[in-house]
């Protein structure tokens, strides 16, 4: 999840009963093609609404989460990423997440 309506995905490996949930809920969905899949294409990580991290290499769907109006940082994944296959969500750890709504923090 990019934001609470986008989503990274790719379907070929996505349980059919979720994928259509996400779109019935009004979610729009990020194809990832299977060479970039391969590439941890869909390793994105939401660092804010609509602000991500990707790995470098990732052209097709980097353009279509700046297409869908998200900002898109990339760091070259190339020795620490593609050997250890651990793409930037693998590589943090979050110690406070907070949600801010109409109410403030929660």
């Amino acid at each position: 999840m990019v934001d609470q309506d986008l989503a990274v995905v790719h379907s070929r490996l996505m349980p059919v009963f979720f994928r259509n949930m996400l779109i019935e809920r009004g979610i729009q969905l990020i194809e990832v093609p299977v060479d970039e899949y391969l590439t941890l294409g869909c390793n994105v990580l939401a660092i804010a609404p609509r602000v991500c991290v990707i790995s470098s290499g990732n052209a097709y769907t980097k353009q279509k989460l700046i297409d869908a109006g998200a900002t898109v940082y990339e760091y070259k994944g190339t020795e620490i990423s593609f050997k250890g296959t651990g793409g930037p969500t693998c590589l943090t750890c979050p110690v406070v997440r907070t949600n801010i709504n109409e109410g403030g923090l929660e």
